[in-house]
């Protein structure tokens, strides 16, 4: 357990420095918060995955980790405030005196 615990470990390292490194205007909340969610996610979802597999699949393990880790952390990305992206507007903008009256019978 020793072992996979260390290579949890090393997955939500590699997911978190993949992520600043990748993208590093998706993730406003600091260098800190996202490596920290790399790592935190990793660890619990590859300790979660050893006891559900009851540490017979190891490579399972870890790949469960990685996915959760990757998923986690992408909950901190926000592409829509990185720099040179203009803001998506929901519904087009209406000229003035455009907009249809609804007639009442």
């Amino acid at each position: 357990m020793l072992v996979e615990t260390f290579a949890f470990a090393l997955v939500g390292v590699v997911v978190g420095a993949a992520a600043l490194l990748s993208w590093p205007a998706y993730f406003p909340a600091g260098r800190p918060m996202t490596a920290g969610t790399a790592l935190g996610s990793a660890l619990l979802a590859g300790v979660v995955a050893h006891f559900v597999l009851d540490g017979r699949y190891p490579a399972a393990s870890i790949a469960v980790s990685a996915v959760a880790s990757a998923l986690f952390t992408s909950v901190l990305a926000r592409p829509d405030l990185a720099a040179g992206r203009a803001p998506a507007h929901r519904h087009r903008q209406h000229r003035a005196g455009a907009h249809r009256r609804h007639r009442h019978a």
